[in-house]
């Protein structure tokens, strides 16, 4: 038989149990809203439900002879090596920032081809790559 002081403190153990485990469920939530996850060029052409309101990140590599700076924009291409995006973006770009280079930019598509980027990301060294490109790239030179 279980004694009062005993019941209380099983209470209040499932209490705190209660309460750890939807705090860490409204945590997880919150932070999975406010993730903004890489995309190539490819993920976003065979997508199909994809939302141009929400903000999301493309990344690739600059293609080459593509980079077109005028006083009002800087426009480039977003290659993967198998598909293309081409974005727009009006600000300062990272020093890092070049053709033939990794980059990932965040903003809002216009549609499929199209990105506008209101922020421009490279923040790796000059020889970086990421993993996913290397493979599609030494598939591409067999």
């Amino acid at each position: 038989m279980l004694t009062k002081k005993v019941k209380k403190r099983a209470s209040l153990l499932v209490l705190f149990i209660t309460a750890t485990a939807i705090g860490a469920v409204l945590i997880l939530k919150s932070l999975n809203k406010n993730i903004l996850y890489f995309n190539s060029p490819t993920e976003i052409k065979i997508s199909e439900d994809i939302d141009f309101n929400k903000r999301i990140r493309i990344g690739g590599m600059v293609k080459k002879n593509t980079l077109e700076i005028t006083d009002q924009e800087i426009r480039f291409v977003v290659t993967d090596f198998k598909n293309e995006i081409k974005v727009s973006f009006k600000g300062t770009v990272p020093n890092l920032f070049a053709e033939e280079k990794g980059v990932v930019a965040e903003g809002k598509l216009q549609d499929k081809k199209f990105f506008i980027a209101e922020r421009i990301l490279a923040k790796h060294d000059e020889n970086y790559m990421p993993p996913e490109l290397k493979d599609i790239k030494k598939e591409n030179v067999k």
